[in-house]
């Protein structure tokens, strides 16, 4: 079959884990990857395997004396050669036929496909991800490799809206250059890879520089790349910690685009620094940011009330609180605001924390610095609401960043832990008076990611539609679990760029459009 005869896309469908067949597979994975724990990996140069003076060291959350893999840390002079590298490397990539990039996605997808459950052992180990949230993480990664290769094919067959007459008139999208692609770890492989293969389809090169907190699993996709046929040099490789490394990858003259997400404070540093021109700098660099959220979901009197309940409790305490499409705010009517918080205790009571290898629901915060962060909060929670629940580390012989999934009652909307990206197992109830306080206090932040409402109500939901400020609306279900395809994601305000990944327009955001009119006899 023919690159050019792909089926419809569709969503990798997930796992269910209840399946014994599937639960041993899984059992299996973590076990081969148990055997590859500790590990050295190499920085990736044009293709060379570079070592660094200064190292890396990942450990597994859960058992903090467990090392998963150990890194290099680049320095400047590192990013400088991989810039050169990705540089060299764009003058032929670019010029390939877009058939043959899109080959090396879904050669790719189909690699991590058969690697699924190793796939998910790892970010069970690296970052402390579930059975069922790995298993999330890794469709999504197989998802955005074939649908980015599907509109890349699309992009590729553009034409102008119409034929001026007398000429030929075409409309190619052109690949920037060189990108600096810089990942978060929450999502270490799916964000990731989404966000490298955007823009290398395209025919642009990257130097990718992944999160500190979860080096391991880009180093795994990368190879991956590398045996799925990519040319050397069209992603390189480069493990940074500190700003150092990546404030360099930005200010570089050649930096065509950067492709960033993780927190507010950083990603609005690289706007800054992007914007500033450098000596011999010919173009306007673009940034593509995704920053994060302080979401909201609105359950109104007029909803189900425990299909709304079940729904911020996946929301908020899914993966620990750790997206940036958390619920982290839960806005309740004052008619039902008792029963609802009862309900809400009550079953996040019975929520049970410990080792995701043996696929417990809320397992530990990323880091040590994600755990401080998330303490402090609990501290200030505990004089800005009423602690119904939680608010305490859960102490480990094995030292792991745990921390009691928390719910705070009685906030004010305006109190720092309903404003501030806590990025935890933390959720703040607030009380609405009506639906018009309600959206009142669902756009009172300074982001605008994900947001849901919970109504059974036409009109509030029409309302919604328009007035409740996000790039990402959910009627009457959770607010997390975009859908690659279904959910092109990316948000309001402090939120980012809206970049809208997963959806179609989001490869517009690596190229730049050439028009040509040839006239005819």
């Amino acid at each position: 079959m023919s690159i050019l005869d792909l089926p419809p896309f569709e969503n990798e469908p997930f796992v269910n884990f209840n399946d014994p067949a599937a639960a041993q597979s899984m059992r299996e994975g973590l076990d081969t990857v148990a055997g590859l724990l500790g590990k050295e990996y190499d920085l990736i140069i044009g293709g060379r395997r570079v070592a660094a003076s200064e190292k890396i060291i990942s450990v597994n959350p859960a058992r903090t004396g467990q090392v998963v893999g150990i890194h290099q840390r680049a320095t400047e002079e590192h990013a400088e050669q991989a810039m050169q590298a990705a540089q060299a490397a764009f003058q032929t990539w670019s010029r390939l036929p877009m058939e043959d990039r899109v080959k090396v996605l879904i050669r790719t997808a189909q690699l991590v496909r058969a690697r699924k459950f190793e796939f998910c052992a790892w970010l069970t180990y690296e970052v402390g991800k579930n059975w069922a949230e790995a298993d999330a993480d890794v469709g999504e990664t197989i998802d955005f490799l074939e649908f980015y290769a599907r509109e890349a094919l699309k992009l590729d067959q553009s034409t102008t809206p119409i034929q001026y007459p007398g000429e030929r008139n075409r409309l190619r999208y052109m690949p920037l250059g060189v990108g600096a692609v810089i990942p978060p770890w929450n999502f270490p492989l799916a964000i990731m890879a989404g966000m490298t293969v955007a823009a290398i389809v395209c025919g642009n090169t990257v130097v990718l520089k992944p999160s500190a907190d979860a080096p391991t699993i880009a180093a795994r996709f990368v190879a991956v790349l590398e045996e799925a046929g990519l040319p050397d040099g069209v992603v390189n490789l480069l493990q940074g910690e500190g700003p150092e490394v990546g404030r360099a990858l930005v200010d570089h003259p050649q930096t065509r685009f950067i492709s960033f997400t993780g927190s507010k404070a950083v990603g609005l540093e690289i706007h800054e620094r992007a914007a500033k021109t450098q000596p011999g700098q010919k173009f306007i660099k673009r940034t593509i940011l995704e920053l994060g959220g302080k979401d909201s979901i609105i359950v109104e009197a007029d909803c189900d009330l425990d299909a709304a309940v079940d729904g911020v409790i996946a929301s908020a305490f899914g993966f620990n609180g750790q997206k940036c499409s958390a619920c982290s705010r839960v806005i309740v009517n004052q008619a039902i605001y008792d029963t609802f918080t009862d309900k809400l205790r009550d079953k996040v009571s019975a929520l049970k924390t410990g080792d995701p290898v043996e696929n417990v629901y809320t397992g530990p915060v990323s880091s040590q610095r994600a755990f401080d962060r998330v303490m402090s909060y609990l501290a200030l929670g505990k004089t800005e609401g009423k602690l119904l629940l939680g608010g305490n580390a859960i102490p480990t012989k094995e030292n792991g960043y745990y921390i009691e999934p928390t719910i705070f009652t009685d906030v004010a909307p305006t109190a720092r832990i309903a404003q501030e990206e806590i990025f935890g197992p933390v959720l703040a109830v607030i009380k609405s008076h009506d639906f018009d306080d309600a959206l009142s206090i669902a756009n009172n932040t300074e982001y605008g990611l994900t947001g849901a409402l919970y109504s059974n109500s036409a009109a509030k939901l029409d309302r919604a539609l328009v007035e409740f400020h996000v790039g990402n609306l959910y009627f009457n279900r959770k607010c997390t679990g975009a859908m690659v395809g279904a959910h092109p994601f990316g948000g309001f305000n402090m939120s980012g760029t809206d970049s809208k990944a997963g959806g179609a327009d989001y490869l517009l955001l690596f190229t730049q459009a050439k028009s040509i009119a040839e006239k005819v006899q």
